[in-house]
């Protein structure tokens, strides 16, 4: 069914709910014995915003079910909330169902008896199957774009321990990359395509990209770059957190997505960038093949006409009435401490950003703790240095820094800036045809 309202208010509110469940400012209280049946199964959270005779907003919450009560506590600013009870009363539905209630539970508890059998057998069976697939994996190393070797394992590390599907490593791609690169060789083509019996998903003779599941998790790690679309003209690519956009002045920053580029695209022009992100930001970038490309992208993020969003995290909480709005501050370069920038009424460049507070999040640290953290959807109107990053941090803003931001906040061992450019459109430089991306980064 086609939602009958708007979503978006609502949603804020459901986020803000279940936030508070996490944080344990708002209990769940359970009124009746939980049924087996329904263990881990969760509920679902709903919100109706409303407006009074009065025009003061009203929120209504309700959850799923009528065997969990919410205690929530009253709210210091903003709207009114109120939960809605159920439509039916514990007392009455547990009458109705009371006739057959005791047999029902004695056929329950025979059938629960055979299934815990079954998921021990599942554990044991999966701790066996994933003791076997590191087995395999210890066998595999691949030759990366710049002719060093990165083991499979390594690559498992960087997707947090979550082991990929059996035969990753065996598929065509992999394997011709890395032969490739081992032995010097500059790729300029390569295609799979599919032989054999028909299949739902496949037909002979039919060409296919590399397949999201395995060599999805294998190759940005042996190109050196995850590249989302390319053409005669550009390259799309989602830059990960810690790699530079272009070469820094030192021998020792020289790698970046530039000096990737060129090696896998040697005919790339020399200055192929038309924009940037801080070296710790993460996410999605446009570059440039060919100079007639590089002149149209480089006309369009100058003259605004470029779509950017980027999702943050702040370190901390904020009370806002409003879940969205626009910030208009100035800053410059503290000469002092570079490359900090500093907030200047009279002699800084103006940065726009418009925000959406998307909600509270429970951010867990690398040490394994947990935050109360603030999710904002940024989509800036310019491009000042550190823009972004000044907008959450400096007092004339929100006053609470990005998690992992080493500039203006506080960054643990292990963490990373949570500021991720999900999504970017711009008209392609030949054809004019609009592209748009998106990828989520955390």
């Amino acid at each position: 069914m086609f939602p009958p309202f708007p979503q978006e208010l609502a949603r804020h509110y459901c986020m803000e709910f279940i936030s508070g469940i996490e944080d344990g400012s708002i209990i769940l209280q359970q009124i009746s014995k939980e049924s087996e049946e329904r263990k881990g199964h969760g509920i679902m959270v709903g919100a109706l915003v409303c407006v009074n005779a009065a025009g003061e907003r009203v929120v209504l919450h309700a959850v799923s079910g009528i065997s969990v009560v919410p205690v929530v506590p009253e709210p210091v600013e903003g709207p009114k909330k109120i939960i809605v009870p159920p439509l039916a009363s514990l007392e009455q539905i547990e009458k109705a169902l009371s006739k057959n209630d005791a047999k029902i539970h004695e056929l329950t508890d025979k059938i629960n008896h055979i299934t815990a059998q079954m998921q021990a057998l599942i554990k044991q069976r999966t701790a066996l199957t994933d003791e076997s697939l590191r087995n395999v994996f210890d066998l595999y190393d691949f030759t990366r774009f710049d002719g060093k070797k990165v083991t499979l394992n390594e690559i498992i590390k960087e997707h947090k321990g979550r082991l990929p599907p059996t035969g990753t490593g065996d598929c065509c791609a992999p394997k011709l990359l890395s032969y490739a690169f081992e032995h010097g060789l500059t790729p300029i083509s390569m295609d799979e395509v599919f032989y054999g019996r028909d299949t739902p998903k496949k037909k002979s003779g039919t060409s296919y990209p590399p397949c999201d599941e395995r060599c999805g998790y294998i190759l940005p790690w042996i190109l050196g770059l995850e590249i989302l679309y390319r053409d005669s003209q550009l390259v799309v690519i989602n830059k990960p957190s810690g790699l530079l956009s272009v070469p820094g002045r030192t021998p020792d920053k020289q790698d970046c997505v530039v000096s990737r580029l060129k090696k896998l695209f040697p005919h790339c022009i020399d200055q192929p960038s038309v924009h940037r992100l801080d070296m710790e930001t993460s996410g999605l970038m446009v570059y440039a093949l060919t100079r007639e490309a590089h002149r149209n992208l480089s006309r369009q993020f100058e003259e605004g006409t470029v779509h950017k969003k980027y999702v943050a995290l702040l370190d901390g909480t904020f009370n806002h009435n409003e879940y969205k709005g626009q910030l208009q501050l100035k800053f410059r370069l503290d000469v002092n401490n570079r490359p900090h920038q500093i907030y200047d009424e009279e002699y800084g460049k103006l940065g726009i950003t418009e925000w959406k507070k998307e909600g509270t999040v429970l951010y867990t640290a690398p040490d394994g703790s947990k935050r109360r953290t603030t999710k904002i959807i940024f989509t800036p109107k310019t491009g000042r240095t550190h823009q972004l990053r000044l907008a959450a941090s400096d007092p004339h803003g929100f006053g609470i820094p990005i998690v992992g931001d080493t500039l203006y906040g506080h960054c643990a061992p292990g963490e990373r800036l949570m500021l991720h450019a999900f999504e970017l459109e711009f008209k392609h430089p030949v054809s004019g045809e609009s592209l748009k991306f998106s990828i989520m980064g955390f």
